[in-house]
């Protein structure tokens, strides 16, 4: 049994204008939670940059042993020759 004109479609979302004025506001909110969050992060950035130091130093520093250690007592290949704690 067959109704005439419901061809089974849905319509589509922006069929309502309730939609409409719900995807009107989020762009709206959107705009002002990203432009007063901005303000904020901006202001903490530098603070950002000055804690990423020492993280970086002590994360980065794990590839090659740390400060101070050699490997001239194994007698690999690096024995007899000074190394500097720095190699990158």
């Amino acid at each position: 049994m067959e109704h005439d004109g419901d061809g089974g479609e849905q319509p589509g979302f922006f069929a309502s204008r309730a939609n409409i004025v719900l995807v009107g506001f989020l762009v709206l909110a959107a705009f002002y939670l990203i432009t007063e969050h901005t303000a904020h992060l901006l202001g903490w950035l530098p603070w950002l940059l000055l804690l990423a130091c020492p993280l970086m130093h002590f994360f980065m520093h794990g590839g090659h042993g740390g400060h101070g250690e050699s490997d001239d007592a194994g007698g690999g290949p690096t024995s007899g020759r000074q190394t500097s704690p720095h190699q990158h």
